[in-house]
């Protein structure tokens, strides 16, 4: 084997926020065990195009004795990974709903401390693109972890808002950042919010969610806040408008 220019990955440094995996274009990078991995030695073109996005500076450009970048076989891995999506679990309780916030007597629930989940179901991974509860909603995608660290979720960050949770650490984020483009293609949201922890892992959540939005085409405006892990709102804000999406 020659010498030639290859990803290296300090595992250290690396917190597993997955956005190595939205930037490889080659799909050579994946998230195992909550650490980024080179899938095989073939799939990476030494280029660099996952370091950008790195917030932890794990990721470097090094020359060692590698396996040869081959070109044709990335292309067919590309096109495998796209076509191959994890597939739910096919038992009825994934099936696709959107209800009123009601007891279980059947009477309109009200109050602070009453639930404002109005769409079934709510895990990314089961989630359709077309589901109709998409149709003209403003989208709350959030960390798993946030509705077990801060108080009254529900009435704070749920009401009036679709929900769809994610893990940006331990789920797959190529395959969540392919299944968001589609999901913003196919459907007129109005908005998107992200609700997410303060470590540095959570944020790449935002990053899939703002990438994804880009990558539609759609003109969806953008908010994120975050929790601290004591519970406390650290910050909250609309973003402004991509550049690349302004006419």
């Amino acid at each position: 084997m020659a010498k030639r220019d290859i990803i290296q990955i300090d595992e250290d440094k690396c917190d597993g926020c997955g956005q190595c995996v939205v930037d490889c274009e080659e799909a050579a990078l994946q998230i195992v065990d909550g650490k980024a991995r080179l899938v095989k030695e073939m799939y990476c073109d030494g280029l660099g195009a996952c370091i950008g996005g790195c917030p932890t500076g794990a990721l470097t450009i090094v020359q060692r004795e590698a396996v040869p970048f081959d070109e044709k076989a990335t292309e067919e891995h590309v096109k495998r990974a796209k076509e191959e999506k994890p597939m739910p679990c096919g038992c009825p309780g994934t099936l696709t709903q959107s209800f009123s916030t009601v007891s279980e007597g059947g009477s309109s629930t009200g109050g602070d401390n009453a639930p404002k989940l109005t769409n079934w179901p709510i895990q990314l991974m089961l989630v359709a693109e077309n589901a109709p509860f998409l149709k003209d909603a403003d989208l709350l995608i959030a960390a798993d972890c946030t509705a077990f660290s801060t108080i009254n979720v529900h009435s704070r960050f749920i009401q009036g808002k679709k929900l769809i949770i994610a893990c940006p650490k331990l789920d797959n984020a190529q395959f969540y950042y392919k299944k968001l483009i589609e999901m913003f293609k196919a459907s007129d949201i109005k908005s998107v919010s992200v609700l997410r922890m303060e470590v540095p892992c959570c944020g790449g959540l935002a990053h899939i969610v703002k990438e994804a939005i880009k990558e539609s085409g759609k003109d969806i405006p953008f908010e994120e806040t975050i929790i601290g892990i004591k519970g406390a709102v650290v910050s909250e804000g609309k973003t402004p408008l991509i550049p690349e999406l302004k006419s």
